[in-house]
């Protein structure tokens, strides 16, 4: 068991629950085809990927315990190839839609 050193506590990370997400993004990038493996990847079978005049459409169902945290992996995978890849992305759970450009929340807003 790890202990606090402040209090001598025991530390923990308290469980947080998994929730599930509805991803609608554009993902544009300087070389779609370095791109494609890795979504088709991250996205898998729990999604649709098109490619469009403007880049990639997404559209999938995931799940993690945060949309910034899931926003935030899917960038960093793609950005790993392709440094010049460029996400902007609506994550939906519930009656929550939270948009996002890049790492940058854009707002939230609850659905009618």
């Amino acid at each position: 068991m790890k202990f606090n050193n402040f209090l001598n506590l025991p530390s923990y990370r308290p469980r947080v629950p998994m929730k599930k997400f509805a991803l609608s993004a554009t993902v544009s990038s300087d070389n779609p085809t370095a791109i494609e493996p890795v979504l088709k990847k991250l996205i898998g079978t729990n999604g649709t990927i098109k490619f469009g005049s403007d880049g990639f459409q997404v559209d999938a169902k995931l799940e993690g315990t945060s949309a910034k945290d899931l926003n935030r992996q899917l960038l960093s995978e793609m950005r790993r190839v392709e440094k010049r890849t460029r996400l902007r992305a609506e994550w939906s759970s519930g009656d929550t839609v939270e948009k996002f450009f890049d790492y940058v929340p854009k707002g939230v807003r609850k659905t009618k």
